[in-house]
């Protein structure tokens, strides 16, 4: 016999009932008026046997006239719609709390403050408060932002970003990876990784992946390991996987036993028939190439000075007395620190600026200035401070978020090209592009600017350039498919390809849709009936040209991690960054309210 269905009997609650048996309706089901229990089934004889047997009722109730019954019924279900009501507005208001409470967790992780700061915040609310509305005490008051709170927040707003990256990786059609090292004030070897997803649409998904504390070595195997086990945690297809993006270090590249070797011989054993693409940081090697100079004397020079003045109170403050009474445009000198590669830049510039001033103090201070006054260093100054600017501006335009690789390969380009044309000019002592270079010419005869040998050092750095990014060119087709695919030569096109780029580069209405969105825009437009042409887009805009991302989180990581706050643990510290270095996702706020509540809820039933 089949099992009878209450839902499906169309059970309607009756006006009658309210009067006779003091019940009233509450979202489908019946609800005594005198006690405020519910009644499982909209059944009269429920109603009527709960009526007269519930020991709650009174026998006043029971013996009341057809009138008093009326005016009783009004009475109690108004008292019922306010207990309704404050109940509901407590609820509210304490869903507002919680709200709060993330927010703040939120915006402490964000600002690399301490979770007590959440005590902090409060006090300084409540004090406001009774400034501004003091009868809004209350509210604030049950904003918990205790350390344990602030920090349990923390984490729950990290796991539901976490969790969003998890859903949007399984509509991944290409990802690559960006991976490098750096220790913290602990000593600790810490691994970033970073993925850079594109899906169906060709949106694309940039984001902090994991952080990895490595106690030990941190070898090869070490670091496979460590991003091999990320990407299964994540979810993450190995078949999916584009391209690797590292520092270079020899634990990243070795040939047999680096990081790259051992992930594309994974790949292999995942059945995967794409090779991996490999590449050494865009920034890094611009970086490395301006070592080619081999000008390292003349800055041991300029710090050498620059420590003399800078390195002791005294001297600096009478060093920027002296700037004073010159009144010069600049008031001080910068420090140069190794591993900020823009600070070099900026010293050599504000050194040979104030050259003449920095030679005058360090006479009357007893020092000798022979070789900041010699001709030819003051040469070999001014090149290096303007080359240095030239590799500073590509520096720049090669950092930031959501860098299309096509494009980065496209600004390295271009510096090749311009160091042939400056090459070409100062062969012919035309110091057009070279300001520093031209001010010490007209002050130094002609002969004795030596502008053969500065040509020399820009064919070196040329070179350089077409040596270190020879991987790059490598992939120059491929670039172009995106970059502009309608100036490419189909028969130089991968043959799975070719047919669907002639009706690509035949279509007049995508030809102008291309030359009104750009390049990086243009891909999402590409239709589904070209599927190879989308996936090879698709694999090239999940290309990361450098691990810039990895370093600005290393600086967020220093922020947190201080000596004041060495004892953070790692998994606060991973959420920390996860929270502070989403762009693309933002964690859900009202969700996690919501699931807190119905954990709330269902806690309290099983207690019952």
């Amino acid at each position: 016999m089949a099992k009878r269905k209450v839902d499906a009997e169309n059970r309607d609650f009756q006006a009658r009932w309210e009067a006779e048996y003091l019940f009233t309706e509450v979202k489908g089901k019946p609800v005594c008026l005198l006690c405020g229990e519910s009644v499982a089934v909209m059944k009269e004889y429920n109603l009527r046997r709960h009526y007269q047997t519930s020991q709650k009722h009174t026998v006043k109730d029971k013996n009341m006239d057809t009138e008093q019954r009326l005016q009783k019924v009004e009475e109690l279900k108004r008292g019922l719609k306010s207990r309704q009501a404050m109940f509901t507005h407590a609820k509210s208001q304490s869903e507002a709390a919680v709200k709060a409470s993330f927010i703040v967790a939120k915006e402490v992780a964000k600002s690399a403050r301490p979770f007590t700061e959440g005590e902090f915040i409060k006090k300084c609310m409540l004090e406001v408060c009774d400034a501004v509305c003091p009868d809004k005490r209350v509210l604030f008051s049950n904003v918990s932002l205790s350390r344990n709170t602030v920090a349990e927040r923390v984490d729950q707003l990290s796991t539901n970003i976490k969790e969003q990256l998890v859903r949007k990786g399984k509509d991944f059609i290409a990802y690559s990876l960006a991976v490098d090292e750096s220790t913290d004030t602990s000593d600790i070897a810490q691994l970033s990784i970073f993925v850079r997803g594109v899906d169906s649409s060709l949106s694309i998904t940039e984001e902090f992946l994991a952080l990895r504390p490595m106690y030990g070595t941190t070898t090869g195997q070490d670091l496979y390991e460590e991003v091999s086990r990320c990407v299964n945690e994540m979810g993450l297809p190995w078949e999916k996987l584009v391209g690797l993006t590292t520092d270079g270090a020899p634990a990243m590249c070795g040939r047999r036993s680096g990081l790259v070797a051992r992930m594309r011989e994974r790949m292999r054993e995942e059945n995967v028939t794409d090779e991996l693409t490999a590449y050494h940081c865009i920034i890094h090697q611009e970086s490395l190439c301006g070592k080619a100079l081999k000008m390292e004397h003349v800055m041991s020079t300029i710090k050498r000075a620059v420590n003399i003045i800078r390195a002791k109170g005294l001297n600096h403050r009478q060093f920027k007395a002296f700037l004073g009474e010159f009144d010069t445009e600049y008031g001080d000198l910068p420090y140069h620190t190794e591993v900020r590669w823009l600070s070099q830049g900026k010293v050599l510039q504000r050194c040979f600026e104030l050259r003449e001033e920095i030679c005058m103090f360090m006479e009357s201070k007893g020092k000798d200035t022979t070789e900041l006054r010699d001709e030819t260093f003051l040469c070999e100054m001014a090149f290096l401070c303007d080359i240095t600017s030239h590799l500073n501006v590509v520096n720049l335009q090669l950092q930031g978020r959501g860098r299309v690789i096509s494009d980065m390969y496209t600004t390295v380009k271009a510096f090749k090209t311009k160091l042939s044309l400056w090459e070409m000019q100062m062969r012919k002592e035309n110091l057009s592009h070279f300001s520093s270079c031209q001010t010490m010419k007209e002050k130094l005869s002609t002969a004795v600017f030596p502008s053969a040998q500065f040509a020399d050092k820009l064919n070196t750095l040329a070179a350089n350039f077409q040596r270190r990014f020879a991987d790059f060119e490598a992939q120059k087709g491929s670039f172009e498919l995106l970059s502009n695919p309608f100036a490419v030569d189909v028969e130089s096109a991968p043959p799975q390809l070719q047919m669907e780029l002639i009706e690509l580069q035949c279509n007049d209405t995508l030809k102008v849709k291309y030359e009104r969105v750009g390049a990086a825009e243009f891909a999402r437009f590409i239709p589904d009936t070209m599927p190879q042409l989308r996936i090879q887009a698709a694999r090239t805009l999940s290309m990361f040209g450098s691990t810039y991302l990895c370093e600005q989180l290393f600086s967020l990581m220093k922020l947190n991690k201080t000596s004041h706050r060495s004892r953070l643990t790692d998994n606060h510290l991973h959420s920390i960054l996860r929270i502070s270095s989403a762009q693309s996702l933002t964690p859900n706020i009202d969700e996690l309210v919501q699931m807190m509540r119905h954990h709330q809820v269902s806690g309290s039933s099983s207690d019952k």
